[in-house]
C-alpha cells in the first residue's frame, strides 16, 4: 500500500499544475520574491538617482577640482596635483579660522541645544498659553533666513533697536557687530533665536513619549525635579538629543548667509568661518582650486564629527546595545 502511494505520488507531481502553473520543485525566475524587490528598488529609485546626482558626483568633481588650478579669467584649468593642499597646509590664516569655526560651532550648539531642552520642558507642563508661545518660538524656524538676518542687522547697529531698549535702561551698548569679541556672540545669539524652534519641538515631542507612571513611581521614592530629570527624562530622549546634536553641529559648520550679512567675516577675522573663508578665496580671490581644496577639508570635518557622536551613541543614547 506505501510503494503503491509513493508512485501514485510521483506520477502526479510529473503533470504539469492546473492553470499551466509550474510544479511545486520547478518555479519560475518572476518569483514573490524578487517581484519585492523590483518594488523596493523602484520606491528608493529616486533618493539613489537623486543622491548619486547631486552628492557623490558633486563631491568626486570637488576632489578633481582640488587638484587642479582653474582661473576663469585667463581660462586656465591646470593640473597641479598636490599643491593645493599643501597650500593649504601652510596657509598662515587658516589656523585663525579654524578656531574661529571652532568657538562658533561650540557656542552655537550649547545654547541651542540647552535653550532648546528649556523651552521643551516649560511647555511640557500643559499651562495655559502653551499653543502660543510654542507658536511664537517656532515662528522664525519658517521666516526666510536672509530677511531675518537683514532685521538682526538693523537692530545690532551702533544706533539700533538693541542699543536703543538698552538706552531706555540706562546702558550705554556696545557696536555689536564691530567688536572683536561681541561680533561673533552676536551672530551666535541670532543663530540660536533662529532655529532654536526646531529642536524645541522635536525635544517636545520625545518629552509628550515619556510615560507618566516612571514620574509617579518615583515621586513615591521621594525624588526632587533634578533626580526625575536627570535619571528619566535625559535617559529616555537622549536618541532626540543624539539627533538634534548632529542636526545642530553639522548646521554649525554650514553656516554663511549670517557671516556675509551681518558681518562679512569682520571685525579682521573674528568671525570668519572656514565657510566663509572659503567662499573668500574661490569667489573673490578666483582661487577655485584652492576653494575646492577648502571644502574637502569642511567635508572631512563634518565626516569625523559625524562619525564620532555616532559611535558614541552607544555610551550615552538610552536603548542602544
Amino acid at each position: 500500500m506505501s510503494v503503491l502511494t509513493r508512485d501514485t505520488a510521483g506520477r502526479a507531481g510529473d503533470r504539469p499544475a492546473p492553470g499551466g502553473a509550474a510544479p511545486p520543485g520547478r518555479r519560475g525566475w518572476w518569483t514573490t520574491r524578487r517581484r519585492d524587490q523590483l518594488a523596493g528598488l523602484l520606491f528608493i529609485a529616486p533618493q539613489l538617482v537623486g543622491s548619486v546626482l547631486f552628492v557623490l558626483i558633486p563631491l568626486g568633481l570637488v576632489v578633481w577640482y582640488s587638484l587642479h588650478e582653474w582661473n576663469v579669467l585667463a581660462d586656465t584649468f591646470e593640473f597641479v596635483g598636490a599643491d593645493n593642499y599643501r597650500a593649504m597646509a601652510g596657509d598662515p590664516n587658516l589656523p585663525s579660522v579654524l578656531w574661529v569655526t571652532a568657538l562658533f560651532s561650540v557656542g552655537l550648539v550649547a545654547f541651542n541645544l540647552s535653550l532648546a531642552l528649556l523651552l521643551a520642558v516649560l511647555l511640557n507642563q500643559r499651562l495655559r498659553g502653551t499653543v502660543l508661545f510654542r507658536t511664537l518660538f517656532f515662528s522664525p524656524v519658517v521666516v526666510s533666513l536672509v530677511a531675518w538676518t537683514i532685521v538682526w542687522g538693523f537692530l545690532l547697529q551702533d544706533n539700533g533697536g538693541v542699543n536703543g531698549l538698552l538706552g531706555t535702561l540706562g546702558l550705554d551698548g556696545p557696536n555689536w557687530l564691530r567688536g572683536d569679541t561681541t561680533a561673533l556672540l552676536s551672530v551666535i545669539v541670532v543663530q540660536v533665536v533662529k532655529n532654536v524652534g526646531l529642536n524645541m519641538v522635536l525635544f517636545l515631542a520625545a518629552l509628550q513619549g515619556v510615560p507618566a507612571e516612571l514620574y509617579e513611581a518615583a515621586r513615591v521614592e521621594g525624588a526632587n525635579a533634578w533626580t526625575r530629570f536627570r535619571r528619566i527624562t535625559v535617559p529616555l530622549i537622549s536618541p532626540t538629543i543624539l539627533l538634534t546634536s548632529i542636526i545642530t553641529v553639522v548646521g554649525s559648520l554650514q553656516v554663511f548667509a549670517q557671516i556675509a550679512v551681518l558681518t562679512q567675516g569682520g571685525p579682521g577675522t573674528s568671525t570668519t568661518v572656514l565657510v566663509y573663508y572659503l567662499y573668500q578665496r574661490a569667489f573673490q580671490f578666483h582661487q577655485f582650486g584652492y576653494g575646492a581644496t577648502l571644502s574637502v577639508l569642511l567635508f572631512l570635518i563634518v565626516l569625523a564629527l559625524t562619525v564620532v557622536q555616532w559611535r558614541m551613541r552607544r555610551r550615552w543614547v538610552f536603548h542602544e546595545q
